[in-house]
């Protein structure tokens, strides 16, 4: 049997999920809270085996609530249960410890399933909560690292002014090549012309050695 305590400030979130999960065989409510303080003090007290947790709430909200327990009961499993998938929910609640994060626009059923993953020492991550990861990720990766070696090589000639015909002599390739080698660095460096290519390198210091 897996206890569960459900923390989150609607009454009527709270009712909703403790009534199905009362209907699962395997998994018992064995407390509610009100508010993260709350939640923080009947953890403690009951040391369920997951805590649902909401994250927007008055006083203490779900991101402190979460990093308080973990920072005193390491072994807390706590799956995020909440309507926001902004970042500056999402990466805290991650940080502060929350073992899975799922949406409220999640069924009844995938919510139960969470909470069972959860316990059983597994992550679980909503598919909107895993590609808001990954725009967030990628959204901070310099568009350089998507250059290969060679393009890296053409593009450090190109800085230093060569035309297509020295950076062909230089690398022992046909200006046909250089060329579109050249397409490529512009589409990857999302700039339209070489004076913008160089300009981007300069900017990010890439040949400076």
């Amino acid at each position: 049997m897996i206890n569960v305590l459900i923390v989150d400030d609607h009454e009527t979130v709270r009712m909703g999920v403790s009534a199905f999960l009362s209907t699962q065989d395997d998994l018992v409510v064995v407390g509610e809270a009100r508010n993260g303080l709350e939640g923080v003090e009947k953890a403690f007290e009951l040391k369920p085996d997951v805590i649902v947790m909401d994250l927007v709430m008055d006083g203490m909200d779900g991101i402190e609530a979460t990093r308080t327990i973990k920072s005193k009961w390491k072994e807390a499993r706590i799956v995020v249960v909440t309507s926001f998938l902004d970042n500056d929910k999402l990466r805290p609640a991650l940080e502060a410890g929350a073992v899975s994060y799922v949406l409220k626009t999640s069924s009844a059923m995938q919510i139960a399933d969470a909470i069972r993953k959860t316990h059983a020492g597994e992550s679980v991550l909503d598919a909107k909560v895993q590609g808001q990861m990954i725009s967030a990720f990628t959204a901070n990766v310099p568009l350089h690292n998507a250059l290969t070696k060679r393009e890296l090589e053409i593009l450090k000639l190109m800085s230093l002014g060569k035309t297509n015909q020295q950076i062909g002599d230089t690398l022992y390739i046909t200006i046909k090549t250089v060329k579109t080698h050249v397409s490529h660095i512009l589409a990857k460096l999302e700039v339209e012309d070489r004076t913008q290519a160089v300009i981007y390198a300069l900017n990010e210091k890439l040949f400076t050695n």
